[in-house]
């Protein structure tokens, strides 16, 4: 076994807190600045009703809309999601698995997509009943921020919340806009994009319609997406409005290049494995979704939320893994997905004194369906399809309750408290004809279970604010997780769900305008993590979950952002995270104070960026991420790399024209590291080259109906 890393600081921990204590309270001036998200009056929404960002007692980041827009090619939540401590992202250029994103290591086992952290747009759930979360419906050219909450959170969002993230569009326009965007770049990168916004009376409106493609770094890893997003405000009267969603989607290829071997890789960064080459392998899909919200304030003290939401998802991938088709030549797989899902939520919130203390009651109810039609057919290469080797249909419905209470004891000390119950059932039924070689795979399974959570919060000053936090994490196998190992139909019911206890303190702070900071402590307890394991035996290596008796996560997150002069603005997080097996054996073996894989040990980001009132603007941007083991046993360990990104440009004022010309550029020092890390790989392909050196530029051009 190879030497396993012990706890360590990377050096620019030292460079952060000695920015820190250069930047006290004494060197600051009284001015305000806007770093982009107005860090003064920062209101967040992850205790599910608006709070200032101070005054919540948790873990929570926010991404403004200049972080997120400007200069950025806009194809991942990745770029954005850099800069917030606790989160760790892989795969931004591999579109067929997905942005695959943890929070203090909950996400990490993605195969493809999002699990364990709950994904909300706009209010809005986008993880399904059963955990699975996609961001390939989402357009950043129409969003305004992302706010994330760190660590289990299940008491007030349900299963499969080891961590939250918030995305929201950008508000309506005072002043009725149109925005088009024109970008290219290497690799093959296009992009167009047009969006308006205004409002007309009491209705306000924004439309975002764009294209993307990309030719991909390495071979065979094309991409093309077309969105179409809307949201339309109607404010109804002073008490209460309405909200609707629409989202359409329409992305006819995504390839996958595959993982490749530490040799292949030496030998050729940019080819793609030689079966994803043989069974075109990668994915196409359609989705349509909408959603209606009212919301009514009844009197100061009493509003009501309620919200529909469904969407229909046409799915269809080629996988590279042998389809299970008898003697021969192993073949590939395609399948194909057609599901709907929804659901309704109804939420009370009651603000009013009790004894002389103000104290506000959140209660709620929620209701989501998950109808999926799945198969499987051998494929043959070259649109040689053979027989299905699987027809099912799947359904998981989902039922939660919760409460949430924040009482004052005192002006500046708050008690939280909330508990939430899950009810999820799971339901197979084998369509495929029965046989002898084939019997009935057909049967259900049900997880319940209480999540609470608890925080108290001292906020002597809006330059100072302690808190400590206790809560858990319910999270069961999604249905593509459940597949039982062997290539049989139904559900693995040995598959249990992990569960988890988070405890925390932090202390975060706004010192007079200029300076904004977070440093949080946690340990993690978790019991039955699911983690992910390729089958040896299946050329292509398919994809099989199994559970670890429990670990052990310990860390520290930071982050600080800091105004020097007016619009030069630092900005830095570091963090630290170890995650250990406690008893976990496989195959016999004792994995008993192994690292869990996909997990680094700490990663920083820093960011200094310039914004002059004459419209220049430029951010010098640079990431270092630790090394990491990508396997259990810890044979196989990561390099530790360092990345450096620029953007710059001009914003032109020309009355009622907007003219906004930029570049930026990609890993300035062409650092050779993976983009993605496959955890348990067979035959060693662990391994997704990132791309080097690359460069995009693009003008925006704005018109103003003034």
């Amino acid at each position: 076994m190879s030497h396993r890393i012990r706890p360590r600081f990377f050096p620019p921990v030292f460079f952060f807190l000695s920015v820190f204590f250069l930047a006290s309270p004494a060197a600051q001036s009284e001015d305000s600045f806007d770093s982009g998200t107005g860090i003064e009056e920062i209101t967040v929404h992850s205790q599910r009703t608006d709070q200032r960002w101070i005054d919540v007692p948790a873990s929570v980041s926010v991404v403004g809309e200049e972080q997120i827009q400007l200069a950025r090619p806009q194809l991942t939540l990745g770029e954005s999601l850099a800069q917030v401590p606790g989160v760790f992202t892989q795969n931004r250029d591999n579109f067929s698995q997905d942005l695959r994103i943890s929070i203090r290591g909950f996400g990490a086992r993605a195969r493809f997509g999002l699990r364990g952290i709950k994904l909300l747009v706009d209010g809005f759930p986008a993880t399904l009943p059963d955990g699975q979360g996609q961001v390939d419906t989402l357009q950043l050219s129409t969003t305004g921020r992302i706010e994330v909450l760190r660590g289990p959170s299940a008491s007030l969002y349900g299963s499969a919340a080891g961590g939250v993230i918030r995305v929201e569009s950008e508000p309506v326009s005072d002043t009725p806009r149109v925005t088009a965007r024109v970008a290219s770049g290497s690799n093959g990168y296009r992009s167009y994009e047009l969006k308006s916004s205004g409002y007309a009376g009491p209705v306000g409106l924004l439309v975002g319609l764009s294209r993307q493609q990309t030719g991909g770094y390495r071979e065979h890893s094309r991409m093309e997406s077309n969105v179409l997003n809307s949201r339309a405000y109607w404010q109804i009267d002073d008490k209460s409005e309405l909200m609707g969603l629409f989202n359409f989607v329409y992305a006819p290829v995504a390839e996958d290049p595959g993982g490749l071997t530490a040799q292949q890789q030496a030998e050729d960064r940019r080819q793609a494995a030689a079966r994803n080459l043989e069974f075109d392998v990668g994915e196409k899909l359609n989705q349509v979704t909408g959603g209606l919200r009212y919301r009514r304030n009844w009197n100061a003290v009493n509003e009501t939320t309620v919200t529909a939401w469904t969407a229909w998802r046409d799915f269809s991938n080629n996988l590279p893994f042998n389809g299970d088709c008898g003697p021969g030549r192993p073949p590939g797989v395609a399948g194909e997905l057609d599901r709907i899902f929804g659901g309704a939520s109804i939420q009370h919130a009651v603000s009013a004194d009790v004894l002389d203390h103000s104290n506000t009651l959140l209660v709620g109810l929620n209701v989501e369906i998950q109808r999926d039609q799945r198969s499987r057919r051998c494929n043959y290469g070259g649109g040689d399809l053979g027989a299905y080797t699987l027809d099912q249909a799947e359904d998981v419905t989902s039922f939660r309750g919760f409460l949430h209470d924040e009482f004052s004891l005192l002006d500046d000390l708050a008690l939280s408290f909330s508990l939430g119950f899950d009810a999820l059932y799971y339901e197979v039924d084998d369509q495929l004809a029965v046989s002898p070689a084939n019997p009935d795979e057909s049967g259900h399974l049900d997880f319940n279970e209480w999540s609470p959570a608890a925080s108290l919060r001292w906020t002597p000053s809006s330059a100072v604010s302690l808190y400590t936090r206790v809560s858990t994490s319910f999270e069961p196998p999604t249905t593509t997780e459940l597949r039982r190992e062997g290539g049989e139909g139904g559900f693995n019911s040995n598959l249990q769900a992990q569960r988890a206890v988070n405890f925390e303190v932090g202390v975060k702070g706004v010192m007079p305008g200029r300076l904004r900071y977070e440093f949080v402590v946690y340990r993690i307890w978790t019991d039955d993590e699911l983690l992910p394991y390729e089958d040896p035996n299946v050329p292509g290596g398919e994809t099989y979950f199994r559970n670890a008796g429990s670990t052990r996560r310990h860390g520290v997150e930071a982050m600080l952002e800091y105004e020097f002069v007016e619009g030069l603005i630092a900005t830095a997080s570091y963090t630290y995270s170890l995650a250990e097996f406690n008893d976990y054996t496989v195959g016999g073996e004792s994995l008993d104070g192994n690292q869990v894989p996909g997990v680094p040990e700490q990663h920083f980001y820093a960011q200094l960026r310039y914004l002059h009132s004459s419209g220049f603007f430029a951010a010098l941007e640079g990431r270092y991420i630790g090394s990491f083991w990508a396997n259990d046993v810890n044979t196989v360990q990561t390099d530790s790399y360092g990345v450096l990104d620029l953007r710059t440009g001009w914003q032109i004022d020309l009355g009622s024209w907007k003219l906004n010309p930029y570049m930026a550029l990609a890993n300035m020092t062409g650092t050779d590291y993976d983009d993605n890390v496959r955890l348990n790989a067979s035959a060693d392909r662990y391994f997704e080259p990132a791309a080097g050196f690359a460069v995009q530029g693009g003008m925006s051009l704005s018109y103003l109906f003034e």
